[in-house]
């Protein structure tokens, strides 16, 4: 088979692993995206996330984390619910937490993927990804014609919005590139208007430490006072930039049963006020509620409570 032929199978396995959109770009340096990457870190919009600086030139250059790399196969995966669970006068988690932990589930659909594509073309080597290293994913899926980057700095597909999960499949087979699209935000500042912190003062600059995601799962000391009365009860990440985000209008429902809601739905603002490790423990085993521990989601609600 050519690199035409190649390209068609990859897509073909993709949509029948339930992806949503694939797209393939050549691999290399990504030039355009190091001032700004460069200048993000410089303003210190990175808060505590220290990781973030490291593996620079990885983040850049997928040849340097896998190498002999040709090709950066770019996958979407739709995790919009049937129902919004977050409602006004309750805790409210971010929807790509309703379910199980999107980071086991997708890597185990990249397993069977790369395990296809072997099968059946031979020789392939190459790594997959999932929010899982220094892969500068938003940068790659724009190359690759899947959407475009919006003014919240989260990719936008015209089709399905941005309730999507990014992965990579970094190989050394040579494919078809797609050709990135245009910006279709146009004089819309919807995400910047609505967001409650100001971390979106400057259109396609997000200010992490002042993003409510990072503020409810990153900072891992107090949330600093200055954010009292604006958090509007998220305890665990934020959908307000993507809620408010007219392409958001053609999201429809995902058909993971791994992405369902796992036994917290019904919680009253009481059950999450008392919950107990042991409950914690039991409902988001799964869940990527985990990475912001026990302690951690009762801070969350604990500073919400006390300070509306």
């Amino acid at each position: 088979m050519n690199p035409q032929q190649h390209t068609a199978l990859i897509k073909s396995l993709a949509t029948e692993l339930g992806f949503s959109f694939c797209g393939i770009s050549k691999a290399g340096f990504l030039e355009g995206e190091a001032p700004k990457v460069e200048e993000w870190l410089r303003r210190g919009y990175q808060g505590k996330m220290g990781y973030l600086e490291n593996h620079f030139d990885k983040r850049l250059d997928p040849t340097k984390l896998v190498p002999g790399a040709k090709s950066v196969v770019s996958l979407l995966y739709n995790y919009y619910p049937e129902k919004d669970q977050a409602t006004d006068g309750n805790y409210k988690l971010a929807k790509y937490a309703y379910g199980q932990d999107y980071h086991h589930v997708i890597k185990d659909k990249l397993k069977v993927f790369m395990n296809q594509i072997q099968a059946k073309i031979g020789a392939v080597e190459g790594r997959v990804f999932v929010d899982s290293a220094p892969v500068h994913e938003r940068a790659w899926a724009a190359k690759s014609g899947l959407g475009w980057i919006g003014k919240n700095s989260l990719l936008l597909n015209r089709q399905m919005g941005s309730f999507f999960f990014l992965a990579e499949l970094i190989i050394d087979l040579e494919l078809e590139p797609d050709g990135p699209m245009k910006d279709y935000c146009g004089t819309c500042t919807a995400c910047q208007d609505a967001c409650p912190t100001d971390a979106i003062s400057e259109a396609y600059v997000v200010d992490g430490s002042k993003c409510i995601s990072y503020l409810t799962i990153e900072l891992k000391e107090s949330i600093p006072p200055e954010f009292k009365g604006k958090m509007e009860n998220w305890a665990f990440g934020c959908d307000i930039c993507q809620d408010v985000c007219p392409w958001n209008r053609f999201s429809t429902p995902h058909n993971e049963p791994a992405f369902q809601p796992q036994g917290w739905e019904d919680f009253s603002a009481q059950d999450w006020e008392e919950m107990t490790q042991e409950v914690f423990s039991k409902v988001f085993k799964k869940s990527a509620v985990k990475r912001t521990k026990y302690e951690g989601l009762k801070r969350n609600i604990s500073f919400l409570k006390n300070n509306t």
